[in-house]
């Protein structure tokens, strides 16, 4: 048989009638022909829950028992699940992430996949299993602990399951019908978009778009795993939701796809820095080395063998980027007069396959932002999207004003 995998979110499992109406449509795609692997998150709001008592009990926590108490709500979608499909004469069993097994780094609280072996689940869909309902988010180590792979691990969970058994199609069930052209609490002309290229939709995840969890976007990217999103709340419907597929299923490529916009970014300042060679390598590389996700990175002209150097970073990166820059300053590694760090900036981007072959879309981004009376901070460019730093207070003006001018409305 066809194999299917259904990954259902936590708003989507949040109670036993959602469970319920999930299940539903699990048993219609074993109906049309398929065996089917549901990818369940934890019931909405158990994760933090589970969070909470952990910090409450052990501060300091060892991040082994944290993977052991923090996975458990996984585990009781799964069954709960397990169980409604069984109510409804379809022959299902649940799976613990070390029942399958999903092989993983050490790394817990963080772990990355390393082998999903499909022979236990494979043995027991030819005695008559017809659903495998599985643990999302969760692993086993080598040294045969339970590990978890960070917050949003079901999404990856499910990409990863759907590479190994070579599914047909891997359906993510959320809170939202498909991908935007942006945020619809931003503009109501925002439109639901029919497909999305995978680079596409990983510049978007990483951008600020909330849909999928960006390493699940990469993994499926790499071993070309077609991806819908689409709600668990609307009627069925067999072409409902975005299809995230490779580039050559698109006909006809949009020169801009969408906009995409974060709150949580900070633009921070190494003022009157040293110019000389290595110096890039002698500020990075240590914010590297203490997980500081750098994004834009701007040099100013030199002037007497000193520059400025500008960088992006997640707001809350902030003080530990201005300690380890502290350090390295202590240390003697970079030499700088001050560190200027504005927390008040929002990042907007513009995102489209369609940009390799368009130019003149940059010019079109900055005079739209120009005749809003919209300063630009930074800009950063890649292949297939322009990003710009702006003062927040604009942040929702900026993606409307480019909304129109790209004319996304049409986009649908």
């Amino acid at each position: 048989m066809p194999v299917l995998v259904m990954k259902f979110g936590g708003t989507s499992v949040a109670t036993l009638d959602r469970i319920r109406r999930a299940a539903k449509r699990v048993g219609r795609e074993v109906a049309n022909g398929y065996d089917v692997i549901v990818i369940v998150s934890a019931m909405s709001g158990e994760t933090n829950k589970l969070v909470g008592f952990v910090n409450e009990t052990s501060p300091m926590y060892d991040a082994r028992e944290y993977d052991a108490i923090v996975s458990s709500g996984e585990n009781v979608t799964a069954g709960l699940m397990a169980l409604t499909l069984q109510e409804m004469d379809i022959p299902a069993r649940s799976w613990q992430g070390w029942q399958v097994p999903l092989k993983t780094t050490s790394a817990h609280g963080a772990a990355r996949i390393k082998e999903i072996p499909p022979e236990n689940i494979n043995f027991k869909f030819a005695e008559g299993m017809k659903v495998a309902v599985v643990a999302g988010f969760q692993g086993i180590s080598p040294e045969g602990r339970i590990t978890t792979l960070g917050r949003g691990g079901s999404d990856t969970t499910a990409v990863a399951f759907a590479a190994a058994f070579d599914a047909e199609r891997c359906d993510i069930y959320t809170d939202v019908d498909g991908v935007y052209t942006t945020d619809p609490r931003i503009t109501d002309k925002a439109q639901k978009l029919e497909k999305v290229a995978f680079e596409e939709m990983l510049e978007l995840a990483s951008l600020g778009a909330k849909v999928l969890q960006t390493r699940s976007v990469e993994l499926a990217m790499r071993y070309k795993v077609r991806l819908r999103v689409l709600s668990s709340f609307e009627e069925y419907d067999p072409n409902a939701g975005t299809l995230i597929c490779a580039e050559e299923e698109i006909v006809e490529s949009r020169v801009v796809s969408g906009v995409a916009a974060s709150r949580e970014e900070a633009k921070m300042t190494l003022v009157s820095v040293a110019d000389r060679p290595g110096i890039a390598a002698a500020i990075f590389g240590p914010l590297a080395e203490a997980g500081i996700n750098v994004d834009m990175i701007v040099q100013n002209i030199s002037e007497d063998g000193e520059t400025d150097m500008t960088f992006s970073c997640p707001t809350d990166q902030v003080k530990r980027a201005e300690k380890v820059l502290s350090d390295a300053k202590s240390a003697g590694d970079i030499a700088y007069t001050d560190l200027i760090a504005d927390t008040d900036v929002a990042k907007v981007s513009v995102v489209g396959i369609g940009m390799r072959s368009q130019s003149g879309v940059a010019a079109k981004m900055f005079k739209t932002l120009s005749d809003e009376g919209i300063n630009i901070k930074v800009i950063a460019t890649s292949e297939i999207k322009i990003s710009v730093l702006v003062d927040r207070k604009y942040m929702e003006l900026a993606v409307q004003a480019l909304h129109d001018a790209f004319e996304l409305e049409k986009a649908a």
